[in-house]
């Protein structure tokens, strides 16, 4: 017997945060940072955050738990006046989803003249967070979360060097893993991101300020103009004087995640100078060059993530292209149990097939990716209830066998439908007549990109950064350190 899964779990790897930064004296920024919040919302759905620093120079952060439209509202925008915010949506990859790990994280140190107030916002994770936090214990420094972002954020607060542009260049070689991150002070915003690049962090430009954002689809919904990437290793400091910059670790292996381009990002957000909308459709066309399906009648995609390349697929096959699976797209996080009864149409409350389309075909149903299966082999079964004579899974992905250690939740190795299993036992898992996955090869022609400058861990085990052999699961920092408060 099959067990469903709990309703609001997506089967695929869990996105992981947005973050968001601006300076604009003449500008509403917390409604910008609401705004671009609301554009990066697919990277985190668990909590919301926005600080401000108002004109007295005083920081003032609203978070809470849920989507960004549930945390604020218009009397709280109007609270968080100034001429700088900062934002972060979440998906907890280092600390579990409580209150006291949503951002951005606000802390302060010293004392008098000397004392450092800040909030901050990242992406990623730290793979020596236990090390860090153990150093930072012994002298004192106290801690109210279990988030790798305290740690980053009580380094920064802590530090003796007169900016925070000092501050933020001695910690950075401290840090090891993955890092996007923004800090505010009172007078100005700093923007850095990990020597490797593992995960986005632009530039964008409204009027003659700037911003910074996880993607490029949160300048569109504020105005802003795309400038370009925050390098690897790079601080950028937006305030008064306009933007200024400076690397502070350079000449390491660039090893972005390939993943933001089959999944993460935004199909609207740009990427390598190109739409990952067309990425996408490349994938399909070569997916369909790769492991065609000679027999098929209709192309249909798993909504909405295996749209682009499913359209692409249908492209180079010469096979019409339709939608047989409905998604409702107004179903929220809910643990709301369906009961016995509703459980076996549970996944119905996000897709349903359309047996008047799928009915007698022979179906090619084309996925960004699978990592537990659960869904797909649901969904496999849904389709030949609805009339489907074949099912032949095509994934515009490599085989996920690996967890990721640097900001996504993508489950245990032992979770992982492909892990230890051929593409042929995984299609017989799945109850698909065929399965093809992929190529790392290919994904690397879809998106004009170079294999030494990416990550692909999740798909071939092997992690460019050092010491990612000893990081443990997402929880296991929470799990070995009692809270210092």
């Amino acid at each position: 017997m099959i067990e469903l899964p709990v309703l609001d779990d997506r089967e695929g790897p869990r996105d992981e945060c947005g973050v968001f930064g601006i300076y604009a004296p003449e500008q509403e920024v917390s409604r910008f940072a609401y705004f671009a919040l609301y554009a990066l919302q697919h990277r985190g759905q668990e909590s919301a955050g926005i600080a401000a620093a108002d004109r007295d120079g005083y920081i003032i952060t609203q978070r809470a738990l849920g989507l960004v439209n549930q945390v604020f509202k218009e009397h709280d925008l109007r609270a968080l006046g100034g001429d700088l915010a900062i934002g972060h949506v979440r998906y907890s990859t280092t600390g579990s989803n409580e209150w006291e790990n949503s951002q951005p994280v606000h802390r302060s140190a010293g004392t008098g003249g000397n004392r450092r107030e800040l909030a901050l916002a990242h992406n990623g994770n730290l793979i020596n967070a236990v090390e860090l936090h153990a150093e930072l214990r012994e002298q004192g420094v106290t801690f109210s979360s279990t988030s790798d972002s305290e740690i980053i954020a009580a380094l920064l607060a802590s530090h003796p060097a007169e900016s925070i542009e000092d501050a933020v260049a001695d910690a950075i070689p401290r840090l090891k893993g993955a890092f996007s991150t923004v800090v505010m002070t009172k007078d100005r915003v700093v923007a850095f991101r990990d020597p490797a690049g593992v995960r986005p962090l632009v530039i964008g430009r409204i009027g003659d300020r700037y911003c910074v954002a996880s993607e490029s689809c949160a300048f569109d919904i504020i105005g802003a103009e795309y400038v370009r990437d925050v390098q690897p290793g790079e601080l950028v400091s937006l305030s008064e004087d306009g933007l200024e910059s400076r690397i502070v670790v350079d000449g390491q292996r660039s090893a972005f995640c390939v993943f933001e381009y089959i999944y993460f990002a935004r199909p609207d957000t740009r990427m390598n100078g190109d739409v990952l909308q067309a990425a996408r459709g490349r994938m399909g066309e070569i997916l369909a060059r790769e492991a065609p399906a000679p027999n098929a009648d209709l192309v249909i995609p798993v909504p909405d993530s295996g749209a682009p390349a499913a359209r692409g697929f249908a492209r180079a096959a010469g096979l019409v292209a339709d939608d047989g699976l409905i998604k409702n797209r107004y179903v929220a996080r809910t643990f709301i149990q369906p009961g016995q009864e509703l459980r076996k149409h549970g996944l119905r409350m996000k897709f349903n097939p359309l047996p008047e389309i799928v009915g007698g075909k022979r179906l090619v149903v084309v996925d960004d990716s699978i990592v537990r299966g659960n869904t797909t082999r649901q969904i496999v079964q849904m389709l030949r209830d609805a009339g489907a004579l074949e099912v032949h899974m095509r994934i515009s992905a490599p085989p996920t066998r690996h967890p990721c250690h640097y900001g996504v939740d993508m489950s245990t190795r032992e979770e992982m439908v492909a892990h230890e299993r051929t593409v042929d036992e995984v299609a017989r898992e799945l109850g698909c007549d065929s399965l093809a996955y992929l190529s790392l090869e290919g994904v690397y022609e879809a998106v004009r990109g170079q294999r030494a400058d990416h990550c692909d861990a999740c798909f071939s085990g092997e992690y460019p950064l050092a010491g990612t052999d000893t990081a443990q699961h997402k929880d296991a920092f929470e799990r070995a350190l009692p809270l210092a408060v």
